[in-house]
C-alpha cells in the first residue's frame, strides 16, 4: 500500500531525520490516522458546521445593503440561518461544503439581535448583533497604532462608554493566495467600546468612528486590519497588477523569486558560511557570540516555500482584507505610505499606479463601484528642516509618495467618492506620532460631509500655482491658509533656480 504520512515531506529533503526513524514515525502516524478516522469518509468531526469568523457576537452588520452570511458544513447538508425574525436556508456544496445565504437589506437598528446557524444537531449562536455602518481601517502601523498610546489617551478612553461603537481586529496574516477565512489565532473578536476596551482600538479608527456614531446616532463598526510595515504592493488585490504594464512587471519579479526559491541551496550556503566563520575564529583563538548549550524553543524544520512579507504583492490583502470579501461595508479609511518612502524602496511612479489599482480592486471585490475611500496623507515626523539639514531633507522620498497618493486618487475614473485627507505633521523623533486625534477628526469631517451629506467643513487648502516673481516664489492656494497664530513661521521650504540646485527658503504669509 502506498501511503504518504502527513508532515513527512517537510523532512524529506532536509536530511535532518535518518530514514529509518522517519519511516518508523510515519508508520505511527499512519496507524493513528487509521484508528481514528474511517477510510476516505467525510464526517461532521472532520468538517463541522462553521460560519466565517468575521461574524460573531457584538458585530455590526452593514445597513441598506443585502446581508450575506456564509460558512462551511458537511457537503450536501442543509444549513439554516436565523437573523432576528428572518430565516434563510442553504445547502453546503463543493468539496469543502461551502454554504451561503442572503437576507434583504435592513435599516439601521440599535436593538441587539440574535443570529443562529444550525445544521442537524449542530448549532452556532451569536448575540447582540446590530445594524449600522461598517468602516475598514487599513494601512500600516500608524493606522494600527492603539488609542491607549496616543497623547491624552486617558481623556479619550474615559468617554469611551459607547455601546453602539464596536470593532473587530485581524492580526498580521500575510498569504500568497487569497484566504477563505481568518485563522482563529489571528482574529480579535468583535468588541463593544468601553473605557476598558477602547484602548485596544485603532486610535485613528476610534476617533473617526466615535465622531461618526455621535453625529449619526447609529451603530458604527470598524474592522482594524492595518499591518505594521506593509507596503502598498501588499494591499492591492492580485488580479489588479495585470491591468498596468509597470505593475505587471513588478508582479512577474515577485512570482519569479517565489518560483526560484530553493531552501536546500540556501541552507547549504548558510552552513558553508558558518563553517568558514568558525574555522576563522578557531585560527584566531577567539570565539564570537558564544552561546551555552540548551534546548531550542522551536523544532528544526525544512520549509520548501518562500517566506511571506508584508511587502509582497497582495500578501496582506489576501490574508487580512480580501479574506472577508462578501461582507458589505460602508467605506475604507487608509493610512499608509511610510514603508514605500523608505530609501531604495521608494518608487513614486509605481506607487501612483498602485494607488489607483488598489482602490479599483477594492471596489471590484466588494462589488461597490462607489465605495468611499479616504486616504490620510502620512505625516512628516522627524525634526524641522533647517539651514543645516535642508539638503538632507531634499532627498527625502516622502513628499513624492504623498504626491503619488494624491495623483493616484485623481487618476480614478470617478474620483468623487475618494478623498486625499491631509495629515498633521508632528516634529518628533521616530515614525509614530502620538497626536492621532487630528487625523481621525479630519477623516470624520470628510465622511460626514461627502459620504453622509452633512453640512460640515472638511477640506484643507490645496496648492493652485507656484509662480516666480523676481527672487521670490509666490504660492497660491484655493482657500485661506492663515494660521490662528500669525506669529507661526512656515517651515520646510526650499527653492531652486534654473540650475536645479536647491537652497533653503524662508516663507511668509
Amino acid at each position: 500500500m502506498n501511503a504518504q504520512c502527513p508532515g513527512e515531506t517537510r523532512f524529506r529533503k532536509s536530511g535532518l531525520i535518518p530514514s529509518n526513524h522517519r519511516l518508523r514515525w510515519c508508520g505511527l502516524v499512519l496507524l493513528a490516522c487509521l484508528a481514528l478516522t474511517p477510510a476516505c469518509s467525510w464526517s461532521a468531526a472532520s468538517n463541522p458546521l462553521r460560519v466565517h469568523r468575521i461574524f460573531g457576537s457584538n458585530m455590526v452588520i452593514q445597513r441598506d445593503k443585502p446581508i450575506m452570511v456564509w460558512g462551511w458544513a458537511q457537503p450536501g447538508q442543509k444549513v439554516s440561518v436565523q437573523l432576528g425574525d428572518a430565516k434563510a436556508d442553504a445547502t453546503a456544496a463543493g468539496d469543502h461544503g461551502r454554504w451561503e445565504v442572503t437576507f434583504p437589506a435592513r435599516q439601521a437598528n440599535a436593538a441587539g439581535q440574535k443570529m443562529t446557524v444550525s445544521c442537524g444537531d449542530e448549532k452556532i449562536e451569536m448575540d447582540n448583533i446590530v445594524i449600522g455602518d461598517v468602516w475598514v481601517m487599513n494601512g500600516q502601523s500608524n493606522m494600527a497604532f492603539p488609542l491607549s498610546k496616543v497623547q491624552e489617551a486617558d481623556m479619550e478612553m474615559a468617554g469611551a462608554d459607547l455601546p453602539l461603537l464596536r470593532k473587530v481586529g485581524i492580526a498580521p496574516n500575510e498569504s500568497e493566495n487569497l484566504e477563505a477565512d481568518i485563522p482563529e489565532a489571528k482574529l480579535e473578536p468583535w468588541t463593544v467600546s468601553t473605557p476598558q476596551t477602547a484602548g485596544g482600538f485603532s486610535a485613528i479608527g476610534y476617533v473617526f468612528a466615535s465622531r461618526l456614531q455621535r453625529a449619526l446616532q447609529i451603530p458604527i463598526g470598524i474592522i482594524d486590519n492595518a499591518r505594521g510595515g506593509a507596503s502598498i504592493e501588499s494591499l492591492v488585490p492580485r488580479q489588479m497588477f495585470k491591468k498596468d504594464p509597470l505593475a505587471a512587471k513588478y508582479l512577474e519579479s515577485v512570482e519569479k523569486r517565489q518560483a526560484e526559491f530553493d531552501w536546500d541551496a540556501a541552507v547549504k550556503a548558510l552552513v558553508a558560511k558558518w563553517e568558514k566563520d568558525v574555522a576563522a575564529q578557531r585560527q584566531k583563538g577567539v570565539a564570537e557570540d558564544k552561546l551555552p548549550p540548551k534546548p531550542t524553543r522551536n523544532d528544526l524544520r525544512s520549509w520548501n516555500i518562500p517566506g511571506r512579507s508584508p511587502s509582497d504583492a497582495a500578501a496582506c490583502y489576501n490574508g487580512m482584507f480580501g479574506v472577508f470579501k462578501g461582507l458589505n461595508i460602508k467605506g475604507v479609511l487608509f493610512h499608509q505610505g511610510y514603508n514605500n518612502a523608505m530609501g531604495a524602496s521608494s518608487r513614486p511612479k509605481r506607487y501612483r499606479i498602485l494607488m489607483k489599482l488598489m482602490v479599483e480592486g477594492w471596489r471590484e471585490d466588494f462589488q461597490d463601484p462607489n465605495l468611499p475611500v479616504g486616504v490620510i496623507e502620512f505625516c512628516a515626523g522627524g525634526i524641522s528642516q533647517t539651514r543645516d539639514n535642508f539638503e538632507h531633507w531634499g532627498h527625502d522620498a516622502a513628499p513624492f509618495i504623498r504626491e503619488a497618493q494624491r495623483l493616484g486618487l485623481a487618476d480614478l475614473k470617478d474620483p468623487g467618492h475618494t478623498a486625499f485627507i491631509t495629515g498633521y505633521d508632528q516634529q518628533i523623533p521616530g515614525l509614530h506620532p502620538v497626536k492621532k486625534q487630528a487625523h481621525g477628526l479630519r477623516a470624520a469631517r470628510w465622511a460626514l460631509s461627502k459620504v453622509y451629506g452633512m453640512r460640515v467643513d472638511w477640506d484643507t487648502a490645496s496648492l493652485v500655482s507656484a509662480e516666480p516673481q523676481g527672487e521670490v516664489m509666490v504660492l497660491t492656494f484655493d482657500k485661506p491658509v492663515l494660521p490662528d497664530d500669525l506669529s507661526i513661521i512656515p517651515e520646510g521650504f526650499s527653492i531652486a533656480g534654473a540650475d536645479g540646485k536647491f537652497y533653503l527658503a524662508h516663507a511668509a504669509f
